[in-house]
């Protein structure tokens, strides 16, 4: 019989969406400018508010945001940035749209909003966010995806938008697997250990479970918070969320509905714990469990907690289902331009011109863990090659880029509840031992009326 255990309420429940197409601070991102805006005199003065949700982060998180505005500033005297987390009850939820529209219906919406991919289609339609060609044309915004060291193909569009670029692709990782290979030894399990497939992670899972008393594994992707990852789980056992022409909900397929119950099959052998996503991201660090797939942003955290711990750190790619390959999707954000004054346009576009730079990635990658969107850097030659060659843990990370497929954004204004209706019943089947196939059905009907 299994155990269930009480799943914890989670810190990143996101709060309804209430449709802004009537208070929109701009026109629709889908109207063209004009003119591109003009650059700024050298003499111009200009403030303008960044809102990233990085600053809500302590640590390693907020110390880099600081620093990258910071040498910014120093760069541009002409232009002051005013760096904000996260604002209002919608931090603590980890609602990042939320903080914005309360603003925006305030008349005050950030000039540049760190955002994340899953808002993409409600931040261009509703929450007013500029083509960014409109703004500085096309010319220099291919230049700026260009450079020295050009953005990875698989990354520069994940913001792009019926043709346009709507934001620029920031921060973002892949699901890596982590584990304590300390423990794992203690366990019996020496060298490298096979984690290619579900399968094998069970049965590693399950022997460092007889080792310990307690479960071993953390699937972030199954708690709220997690959607992210789960759609690559999906894709990975040929599953879909939306449709294509994104017209109707694929979570309720008989191929999605396996990947939740092999995971609800895992919690009830005793491989996987019962745990939110708080908790999960804790877990590996107080030695609560050996083994978690999640995003490398953890990754210094992790690192950090290895090196007080005394014990090893180590990664593996997000493993496969059986007879197929596993298929990576993105977390993380894009840059907005969301201000409708012409200098704070431009503004706002030479901060994330430096935020998506060279210098930006070589302080976000070695200092957080964030993919190095700008690749170049960690090949030969690069000013993160030596980086790279002294820290394996990003090789699975790096790897997976190549095999990216996007974190799909649902239609509508209600994308927020759809992706939460899928969460719970994910938790419901793989938590709380209810059925695969009738939950996810309800549940993907439900959200087809929410689009519909």
């Amino acid at each position: 019989m299994r155990i269930r255990r009480p799943l914890l309420a989670t810190a990143l429940a996101l709060a309804a969406v209430i449709p802004l197409a009537a208070c929109s601070s701009g026109s629709a991102a889908t109207e063209s400018a004009a003119n591109v805006v003009p650059e700024l005199a050298p003499d111009e003065q200009v403030e303008i508010v960044f809102e990233s949700y990085n600053l809500t982060q302590a640590g390693v998180w907020t110390d880099t945001v600081n620093q990258l505005v910071s040498e910014f500033e120093e760069a541009h005297p002409n232009i002051t940035v005013k760096a904000q987390p996260t604002q209002g009850a919608a931090a603590a939820a980890g609602n990042y749209v939320g903080s914005v529209q309360t603003q925006l219906l305030a008349g005050n919406p950030p000039d540049v909003a760190q955002l994340t991919y899953d808002a993409l289609e409600y931040t261009t339609t509703q929450l007013g966010a500029k083509p960014l060609a409109d703004i500085v044309g096309t010319e220099e915004l291919e230049a700026a995806f260009e450079g020295e060291n050009p953005m990875h193909p698989n990354a520069r569009v994940l913001a792009d938008w019926e043709g346009k670029t709507i934001g620029m692709p920031y921060v973002f990782s892949t699901p890596v697997l982590y584990y304590n290979a300390t423990v794992l030894e203690a366990a019996g399990i020496t060298g490298t250990p096979d984690l290619s497939t579900w399968d094998k992670v069970e049965e590693v899972a399950l022997q460092v479970s007889q080792s310990t008393g307690k479960p071993a594994l953390d699937i972030a992707c199954t708690v709220k918070g997690g959607s992210w990852c789960m759609q690559g789980l999906f894709k990975s056992n040929g599953a879909e969320v939306l449709s294509e022409d994104r017209s109707t909900i694929e979570f309720g397929s008989p191929e999605a509905v396996a990947v939740v119950e092999r995971f609800a099959e895992m919690t009830e052998a005793g491989a996987m714990r019962s745990s939110d996503a708080a908790a999960q991201m804790e877990g590996l660090v107080k030695g609560d469990t050996a083994m978690i797939l999640t995003t490398s942003a953890l990754q210094g955290m992790f690192m950090q907690g290895a090196a007080a711990g005394g014990w090893t750190l180590a990664a593996a790619p997000m493993p496969a289902f059986a007879d197929h390959e596993a298929v990576p999707t993105n977390s993380g954000s894009a840059l907005f331009v969301l201000s409708d004054d012409p200098a704070k346009q431009r503004a706002g576009w030479e901060l994330i011109k430096f935020l998506t730079s060279d210098r930006a990635y070589e302080l976000i990658t070695s200092q957080i863990g964030y993919l190095p969107l700008r690749t170049g850097l960690v090949e030969e030659g690069g000013v993160l090659a030596d980086w790279a060659a002294a820290n394996p843990l990003a090789q699975p990370n790096l790897e997976q880029l190549d095999r990216l497929q996007p974190w799909v954004s649902y239609p509508g204004n209600s994308y927020v509840q759809v992706d939460d209706l899928l969460a719970t019943a994910i938790e419901e089947v793989v938590y709380y031992g209810k059925p695969a196939a009738a939950t996810m059905t309800e549940a993907a009907d439900r959200a087809q009326e929410l689009i519909g």
